[in-house]
């Protein structure tokens, strides 16, 4: 297969199904909908996990597991979740498989095998959880219960694009019981907030936070709290949710906590969580037509060596070399590989690293041996320079935290110059279709509104900034009195 890829410019959508392919992320399986995440595409994904599962824990939450079915009576509980998902759940009826008597060889499904309550593949899991949290919460002293888990939901989605929507994906779903409102609305903030600091010190993508309109909300919740963040092509993609749920589960599965005067009262609830689709962000907000760009916090190997041979001995030689900058790098906790296969010539290591987006590469030869020198690649820039041995392990880390800081820099000023304020809707149209990005509008906060501008223009509401100060103003749309801005744009 070609490495080449279709450029961003002629077809942004080819050109990410490529990359995802054939920089070894992801693939699509035999199961409708459903991907193969390879170990390249995974070693990220494992490293977004440690970092988010680090600041989880760091603000006192804990892992559990619950189970990946939900008898249907529970999935109903609560109304307004169950409605929201119901579209998109695939459900178990039986439990068992036999050889079918009319096609040897064949099995089919038992008809004596049917469940008694059908099993519903769990989309989200507030309804399993807040069943087993009735058991766990009797008092305020239960209280708050921070937990975490990190598992695999099904939605079942008709149009699929690996990473970014698929029917099965991995992801972290926290689920927090408080004993007042206050404090269950603190939680939601706090760990909307988390998101927004990995995101932006890990992924170096800049994002907004935000609340979302009331339509947009997760279906169950009060209130949903999130950050967006805005891709190459203009399009803005949800990076990230928490939601304060209320007593609203609570009341559904029968909650209740004796509080500190005894009497009895419902718990308030939050949910949060991210997903695999944060790996379609890293892809979109800085990779290039030449492949994938990583950020150094999140690359599997953040250097790579590759060694210029002729014979045995001269690899040998470099080896030597090799090994000794690897043991020093991987002193300053920097990944490294020495890339030594004998099967593929330089140029064709060199092409690949570059199409996964290592962030350093370094040739040695011969000649840089004698010259006590390296050749070092940036994958950010492209540029290369000849670099001294001596020194060179400190020489990398400043590299590294370069790359870092210019990745989210360069993502920053292309959001910042993709925020357009518009008061009217024939400018809102035009900004939308000739630059793209976020368009920063009033509106008049009814839901009517914001459909006829969905419809009209494919853009939603993609939140209303946390920063945004109050504003009087008219409607883009409606020309009715409104007294903030919010950010549409059309999403992923």
């Amino acid at each position: 297969m070609s490495k080449k890829l279709t450029s961003r410019a002629e077809d942004y959508s080819k050109w990410y199904n490529e990359l995802v392919v054939k920089a070894d992320l992801a693939e699509n399986s035999a199961v409708r909908g459903c991907m193969v995440i390879k170990p390249y595409g995974y070693a990220i994904w494992e490293k977004m996990q440690a970092e988010l599962d680090k600041m989880f824990k760091e603000t006192g939450h804990q892992n559990a597991y619950f189970p990946l079915f939900v008898p249907k009576s529970l999935f109903e509980a609560e109304e307004k979740n169950a409605e929201g998902f119901a579209k998109e759940c695939a459900v178990v009826t039986h439990y068992r498989l036999q050889t079918d008597p009319d096609n040897e060889g064949k099995l089919r499904v038992d008809p004596e095998a049917k469940l008694e309550e059908e099993l519903v593949v769990r989309p989200t899991s507030e309804a399993i959880i807040w069943n087993t949290y009735k058991k766990w919460i009797q008092s305020y002293r239960d209280l708050p219960l921070l937990i975490n888990q990190w598992a695999n939901v099904v939605r079942w989605e008709m149009r699929t694009r690996l990473f970014l929507r698929t029917a099965e994906f991995l992801w972290q779903e926290g689920h927090t019981a408080h004993e007042t409102k206050a404090e269950a609305l603190e939680e939601t903030k706090l760990m909307n907030g988390v998101y927004a600091k990995f995101v932006e010190n890990f992924m170096a993508i800049p994002v907004i936070q935000g609340v979302k309109s009331e339509s947009e909300r997760f279906a169950g919740a009060e209130d949903t709290y999130c950050i967006e963040a805005l891709m190459q092509d203009g399009k803005a993609l949800q990076a990230g949710t928490s939601h304060f749920l209320g007593q609203n589960f609570a009341k559904a599965f029968d909650v209740k906590f004796a509080n500190k005067e005894g009497k009895q009262d419902y718990v308030w609830a939050t949910s949060w969580g991210v997903s695999t689709r944060l790996m379609g962000a890293l892809i979109m907000t800085h990779s290039d037509d030449k492949g994938l760009v990583l950020p150094p916090s999140l690359a599997p190997n953040q250097v790579v060596i590759v060694p210029i041979y002729k014979s045995d001995e001269d690899f040998d030689a470099v080896a030597k070399v090799a090994n000794a900058i690897m043991a020093n790098l991987r002193q300053k906790n920097i990944t490294v590989s020495f890339d030594k296969r004998k099967t593929h010539r330089p140029g064709a290591k060199f092409a690949q690293h570059e199409l996964q987006g290592v962030p350093l590469r370094l040739a040695i030869g011969a000649r840089d041996l004698a010259n006590g020198t390296v050749e070092l690649a940036r994958r950010d820039t492209l540029s290369k320079e000849t670099l001294p041995l001596e020194g060179l392990e400190d020489k990398i880390q400043v590299l590294l935290k370069e790359i870092q800081e210019g990745l989210f820099a360069k993502a920053l000023k292309f959001r910042d110059d993709h925020i357009t304020e518009v008061d009217t809707f024939e400018e809102f149209k035009e900004s939308l279709e000739t630059k793209g990005g976020f368009i920063a509008a009033h509106w008049d906060g009814t839901i009517a509104t914001e459909d006829k501008i969905k419809e009209l223009t494919k853009a939603t509401i993609r939140c209303i900034p946390l920063e945004f100060k109050a504003e009087e103003g008219i409607c883009v749309y409606s020309g009715k009195p409104s007294s903030k801005r919010v950010l549409f744009a059309k999403a992923y």
